[in-house]
């Protein structure tokens, strides 16, 4: 892993939905001797009445509910790099969201991993699920937010020709590359 440790810090993986970040999250966690896979979705999960989805065109409550979920999983990750352990933290923050979800991480060091496949790449993954994540958005949509929206913090990795292992081996050989905050 060179001269750049993730111990005791948080790493931040976000990409479009079927980008691989639940997969990715969870077998890098397993491969660190002390880590936790904090799944950002759990927490909008966890709304049972009034939860609003987030749509393209969202409203100010849906809005609320998305930021909410992002302050509800930082706190989480800085609790547990807190006690020692690595956070692996997985959740779709693109566009505007992204800087504001970074400042909210008190932990260091902190890492960002972007996973990036291509949109065909996404369309073919999407459709081989058994959940759908795309609802009301697009696959394209969704790509312009991440490519043309998002600020290029950290580590992109384009994961369309990978498998997760690979894709996990490529983290960690760029750690220095993923760091945002030392």
């Amino acid at each position: 892993m060179g001269d750049v440790s993730l111990d005791g810090g948080v790493m931040v993986i976000t990409g479009v939905m079927a980008s691989g970040k639940s997969t990715v999250a969870q077998l890098l966690a397993e491969r660190l001797p002390r880590a936790v896979h904090v799944r950002g979705d759990v927490f909008r999960r966890m709304l049972v009445s009034g939860r609003r989805e987030l749509v393209p065109e969202a409203d100010e409550e849906s809005v609320a509910q998305l930021r909410l979920r992002y302050r509800v999983s930082a706190s989480t990750a800085d609790l547990y790099a807190a006690a020692g352990w690595t956070a692996i933290v997985q959740d779709v923050v693109l566009g505007e969201n992204l800087r504001p979800y970074l400042d909210a991480i008190g932990s260091r060091p902190l890492f960002l991993v972007v996973l990036a496949p291509s949109q065909e790449a996404v369309a073919a993954r999407e459709a081989a699920r058994a959940k759908t994540g795309y609802g009301s958005w697009t696959v394209g949509g969704l790509d312009h937010v991440l490519r043309d929206e998002t600020p290029r913090l950290g580590l992109w990795i384009d994961t369309s020709e990978q498998s997760p292992q690979e894709t996990v081996d490529a983290i960690l050989g760029a750690l220095k590359d993923a760091l945002v905050a030392e």
